[in-house]
């Protein structure tokens, strides 16, 4: 379901979840359904039916229980009265909202109950902020239209109105396709809902996370729910000297410094961000440091499994929680032991429960996000000490590792260092010392470490890069579903054994199962390095088989005193239109010029650089291939760049 409210006109589309049963209601200068709509949402009150909507706990069921309270005065006026009645208070709404005010209606005084999206998926959280407009892009939606009518626009028109209703039903269609796509998630929600008495069904994972806990917590401590809701540890310095493992050792100058620099840290909780950086070369590797985490990266290129070396790849099983586990670390509000007790029960638990049981999943969420609240000062997780305990000691204890390989191993080649994990060239013959020495290292840290064996790494830097695994062994008829559910594996058959190997994209190289609030932006230019990379298919050939039009849409985003203005030649005259703030085009070989303009100073930015012309696309056309005039020279030279960036020379392309 979805409402508009305008000043003289009020508009709300249901659909049903299950069917394309639709119902209209309209009250305004042209129709007053207010009887009948107020009688529907009754009907829906006394059947215990729900409303499914994008940010409906923010702003629809806010209006529709408005409706219902008010039902008896807004029955006895005119389309248009009741419709700026509603506007005036969906006005208050937008208010509150805006500057982060309690809702007017609490979700437990709300007649009928919400199912919302937009909260499920926790695109209310500024990292993953999303509107629907957004994810309508995100979808390959055929219509990303934004409202065409401004708000206080009159609706005096059936051409106004109809164009209003068209609006909505877009956005509502567009919604039930999020709920379908949503599905595994609410199924999820509704059986923690049963299991736990808590209503979970527009949870976010964080939030999940806290209300589990705290219920398992409860039962551990023997106390209420409500009383260790109340928990805090607040802090107003951390010395990061006394927070350090004693284990925490180095034998070479270079780390040995850096660990003097960590000892000299004073950390104000209230004010983290930016406040520690520090950065060392290691083996000709950089790598840096911060409180959250660390990031080591050697040049860009093509490290492969060849001439007698390997590539190891060892990432630390379930970090953070581990770290809490085997150092006996809690919030500093809670009891160590039992905290401990208690969250080592669910790492255990996990891995007796198959990753297709969603209870797998809810373990996960729990092990993951336990870290995140403990630096979030509304959560009863709280406490700041405890977060730097894991990052500064994790980010430590793993450059022990990194230090002991790379001064044991003779020839070894550093290739990235991540939060949980590094990836190193090795010489073969010293594979069982590299087993060895992390053998070593598990025994210090009471940490294990999870190993696999890469075949290539087409590495442009830390966070974007293509991992290709190590060939694995199966049975043929595994082999062949693996064959046919997964395809751009790659596959052969050796001395009678079938072989496959997985692959990784990270960043830039991403295009598969994207998560919908994410840019995904130009998609063919990712599939076509892939392809290269991975199957040596040049770009030229790649982007002559693929003609699916959406893979070379971009969609960009304004906000604030920002719009979009489209300037082009109509009959030879340079034109400006002014453009909706979420915009879905393709690069063509004619079209318009797209500008981000301020509207306070005027400043202008292309949303595409130099003589590029794009072609708008928010409503999709289908056309035969040529007709869409796609500029395939632009994509092109997109990907021969990020191929020259990492082979580092043009010349290399067609020998690679």
């Amino acid at each position: 379901m979805d409402y508009e409210t305008l000043q003289d006109c009020f508009l709300g589309v249901f659909e049903h979840y299950k069917t394309e049963e639709r119902r209209t209601f309209v009250m305004g200068k042209l129709r007053n359904d207010f009887k009948s709509f107020i009688s529907f949402l009754y009907e829906n009150s006394r059947n215990a039916e729900w409303h499914i909507s994008y940010n409906g706990l923010g702003f629809d069921s806010q209006v529709t229980q408005y409706c219902l309270d008010k039902a008896l005065t807004l029955a006895h006026m005119s389309g248009e009265e009741i419709a700026g009645e509603i506007y005036a208070f969906a006005q208050s709404v937008i208010d509150r909202a805006s500057v982060g005010a309690p809702s007017h209606y609490m979700p437990w005084k709300l007649s009928i109950k919400q199912l919302d999206v937009f909260k499920l998926n926790h695109w209310d959280n500024p990292a993953k902020s999303s509107s629907l407009k957004w994810i309508q892009y995100s979808m390959d939606w055929q219509n990303v239209m934004e409202m065409p009518i401004h708000h206080t626009e009159s609706i005096d028109t059936q051409d106004k109105l109809d164009t209003v209703i068209t609006y909505c039903i877009n956005d509502v269609i567009s919604t039930k396709r999020i709920m379908q796509l949503s599905k595994s998630q609410i199924n999820l929600r509704s059986e923690l809902t049963k299991e736990y008495n808590i209503d979970l069904y527009n949870a976010s994972e964080p939030r999940i996370s806290k209300e589990l806990f705290a219920q398992f917590l409860s039962k551990e401590l023997g106390q209420p729910v409500k009383e260790i809701k109340q928990g805090r540890t607040r802090r107003t310095v951390i010395k990061v000297n006394d927070i350090i493992l004693p284990y925490i050792k180095f034998t070479t100058p270079t780390f040995q410094d850096l660990l003097k620099k960590f000892r000299t840290v004073t950390i104000n909780p209230e004010n983290t961000k930016g406040s520690f950086k520090y950065s060392v070369v290691f083996h000709d590797v950089k790598t840096d440091f911060g409180l959250g985490g660390v990031h080591g990266a050697n040049k860009s290129g093509i490290y492969q499994k060849k001439d007698g070396m390997i590539i190891m790849s060892s990432d630390v099983t379930s970090f953070y929680p581990n770290l809490a586990i085997r150092n006996k670390w809690s919030p500093g509000h809670i009891d160590k032991d039992r905290f401990c007790n208690l969250y080592e029960w669910f790492f255990d638990e996990r891995k007796k429960i198959p990753k297709s049981n969603p209870l797998n999943y809810v373990y996960k969420i729990i092990l993951n996000s336990t870290y995140g609240l403990s630096n979030d000062a509304n959560s009863f997780l709280y406490d700041p000490e405890f977060t730097m305990r894991i990052t500064i000691n994790g980010q430590l204890s793993l450059m022990m590792l990194y230090e002991m390989i790379c001064s044991e191993i003779p020839n070894c080649i550093p290739v990235m260092q991540n939060t949980d994990g590094l990836e190193t060239m090795i010489p073969e013959q010293y594979a069982e010392k590299y087993m060895e020495i992390c053998a070593r290292w598990e025994k210090l840290t009471k940490l294990e470490l999870e190993h696999e064996q890469y075949q290539k790494i087409v590495f442009a830097d830390v966070n974007n890069y293509i991992a290709i695994f190590d060939y694995k062994e199966t049975d043929l008829e595994t082999w062949k579903k693996i064959r046919e559910s997964s395809p751009d594996y790659l596959f052969k058959i050796l001395n009678g054994k079938f072989l496959y190997a997985p692959t990784k994209c990270k960043g830039r190289f991403e295009y598969k199962d994207l998560a919908l609030h994410k840019n995904k932006s130009k998609l063919v230019i990712p599939k076509a390095l892939y392809q290269y990379f991975v199957h040596n298919k040049l770009p030229e050939d790649y982007l002559e088989e693929n003609k699916n039009i959406l893979d070379y849409c971009a969609g960009v985003k304004i906000k604030g005193t920002w719009q979009f203005i489209q300037k082009g030649l109509v009959d030879g005259v340079m034109t400006e239109t002014e453009l909706q703030k979420i915009v879905r085009y393709y690069i063509s070989k004619s079209g318009v010029k797209l500008i981000k303009r301020n509207t306070q100073d005027g400043r202008e930015i292309q949303a595409e650089s130099g003589t590029t012309l794009v072609t708008l696309f928010n409503v999709i056309e289908e056309k035969n291939w040529n007709e869409y005039n796609v500029d395939k020279s632009y994509y092109l030279r997109q990907i021969e760049k990020e191929i020259a960036n990492i082979l580092k020379s043009e010349t290399q392309l067609r020998l690679f």
